[in-house]
């Protein structure tokens, strides 16, 4: 799945697949899936003004939005999140994860039918 979302401006694709969790693991040596799950709930306290985010899950953050930026586009030209985050003025959290979010839970939907579901 790919999406494009506005970040400074700027229309920006990323894409989400079945490499994603692999591909991260081998990057970052971490599991997307807990990952995404702590940011998530890090943006909902953080909005609820419970706490902010810590600052070691805005990394995490950023490490995936290069990757999934990177995965709709290999050929660009930041080969390092620093180098692709120096691209932006302004890259709020707030504003990218929902969007990612969205994509990842859209790319993670099972299209298989139930077997329970299924009518003999």
């Amino acid at each position: 799945m790919e999406k494009i979302i506005t970040i400074d401006g700027r229309s920006v694709p990323f894409r989400a697949t079945a490499a994603i969790p692999r591909l991260y693991r081998i990057k970052f040596g971490r599991d997307i899936m807990q990952d995404m799950r702590d940011i998530q709930q890090a943006v909902e306290k953080a909005q609820a003004g419970e706490e902010p985010i810590p600052v070691k899950l805005l990394e995490v953050f950023e490490n995936v939005a290069y990757l999934m930026a990177r995965h709709a586009d290999p050929d660009m030209e930041a080969h390092t999140v620093e180098d692709w985050l120096d691209g932006f003025d302004t890259f709020s959290i707030y504003e990218v994860f929902p969007e990612l979010l969205e994509l990842w839970r859209a790319n993670n939907q099972s299209i298989a039918e139930s077997k329970k579901k299924r009518i003999p």
